[in-house]
């Protein structure tokens, strides 16, 4: 007998969709069966008429914990998760306190989080200019990724020049690790910003205008640049222009082992939004034209980029007070953990009529291949863990602030209507979210390392 299996479900890989019952015990795919087999589980779910996915893998997440726990925390962004068919999280190392730099701070920071978590989850690594001598040790500790920015960054990070980039690279070469890159021209944003001020433009297009998609390009460039001469493996984090994505896919074919990622708001907003409705569509790179938009999509289904993250980064809602502090000093960051997948397939899916087969290929396949949990996670596959979302395609919807499950309930994503809703979340087997509730118990999460 199995602990669970999902019946009648209509199961969504990378490259298929077929009808199946998926037999799962300890905490594993042990079977995927004809629809309407006679397997029996201790517990049985009817999936039929709905999409039974992967679990989405969540490339890009900023929990703030420990450190900056008023914006975020593991048991609120965890549960967010959940609720939205994430079933594993790779969690940034900055905006926490200390940033993970080490494997000292590694293992604080799982002592603090573990027992909060109720999903999977897995560390970016910093990578530093002080911390070059800590890299093979969090490497040792299973870290998936190690995370740089080459433009500006918040007080408690630190962004590095090329010269940097270029010796760490050497370093993570060695064992075989990935870079992963904020890519926006730090000189060019830090000059267009005071030449905004010095000519008195304080509004939303100023901001825009500051952060140039040149900006952007020229980081992306240097660093394919430097991948190309060390070898070393890289990743370019929220992409959000298709030329940005272009200078990726080239350099795929030049050779490069460069990965590439774009974020759910990119896909679905565009800069007249920030226009009109201000700080709470900041973010960086900014959100580009509507052209450009449309566009990026193409990249995300050829899989040049193939991760979707959410770049989820919580404030207070007084950090995003234009008034307090200006187009300037607003926080930047959008919200999302708990919104990628369902935006994914409404948006995308719905809406543009991509597969289906997409979302499993950037939300879960190509993220557990890029930080190599592949095997463990990523799949729907005899083998792999039993991380699975149930999602009803004709269920509708509209976000709001009460159905967010964050700590600070605010999101550029309150108030998007769409069709298309994860209904239920399974983590290594188990129930963790269902209908929009969190089921599931606090510390189920595991942290998950990278294979070696």
């Amino acid at each position: 007998m199995f602990d669970l299996v999902v019946n009648n479900g209509i199961i969504v890989t990378s490259d298929n969709v077929y009808e199946g019952d998926i037999c799962i015990k300890d905490g594993k795919i042990t079977a995927i069966m004809e629809s309407g087999s006679d397997a029996i589980g201790k517990h049985e779910i009817d999936a039929k008429g709905r999409y039974v996915l992967p679990g989405a893998i969540d490339s890009h997440a900023h929990l703030n914990d420990p450190g900056f726990t008023w914006r975020e925390d593991y048991e609120h962004g965890t549960a967010a998760a959940a609720v939205g068919g994430v079933t594993t999280i790779v969690d940034m190392p900055m905006q926490n306190e200390p940033a993970l730099t080490s494997r000292e701070t590694l293992l604080k920071k799982e002592e603090a989080v573990s027992k909060n978590a109720y999903v999977d989850y897995c560390y970016w690594g910093g990578f530093v200019d002080y911390n070059f001598d800590n890299l093979k040790e969090l490497d040792e500790e299973g870290v998936v990724a190690y995370k740089s920015f080459i433009g500006p960054v918040s007080p408690d990070y630190v962004s590095l020049s090329m010269g940097q980039v270029r010796e760490g690279l050497e370093i993570l070469k060695t064992f075989d690790a990935r870079a992963g890159f904020h890519c926006e021209d730090y000189s060019i944003i830090k000059w267009e910003e005071a030449r905004a001020k010095r000519e008195g433009r304080k509004d939303w297009r100023a901001f825009l205008d500051s952060r140039p998609l040149s900006a952007e390009l020229i980081a992306t460039k240097g660093i394919i640049d430097l991948a190309k001469e060390t070898g070393a493996k890289v990743h370019i984090c929220h992409v959000s222009h298709p030329d940005v994505a272009e200078e990726i896919r080239v350099a795929r074919l030049q050779g490069v082992d460069i990965t590439g990622e774009t974020c759910g708001h990119y896909l679905t907003y565009t800069e007249e939004d920030v226009l009109n409705k201000g700080s709470i569509f900041k973010c960086a790179p900014p959100l580009r034209d509507s052209e450009s938009r449309e566009k990026l999509w193409d990249y995300v289904n050829d899989g040049t980029l193939c991760c979707v993250g959410s770049d989820h980064s919580p404030c207070e809602e007084s950090e995003k007070c234009e008034e307090k502090h200006g187009v300037f000093g607003a926080w930047g960051g959008i919200s999302g953990i708990q919104n990628v997948m369902q935006v994914m397939y409404s948006e995308g899916v719905n809406k543009r009529g991509y597969e289906p087969q997409m979302l499993a290929r950037v939300l879960s396949e190509g993220p557990a291949k890029t930080f190599g949990i592949y095997g463990r996670k990523g799949s729907i596959d005899v083998g792999f863990d039993a991380d699975i979302v149930i999602l009803d395609p004709e269920k509708e919807w509209e976000i709001t602030a009460d159905s967010l499950m964050y700590l600070n309930k605010i999101s550029a994503f309150v108030g998007l209507r769409g069709k298309g809703l994860p209904v239920c979340t399974i983590v290594r087997g188990d129930v963790v979210a269902m209908d929009g509730e969190v089921v599931g118990e606090k510390g189920f999460g595991e942290l998950v390392k990278k294979i070696k």
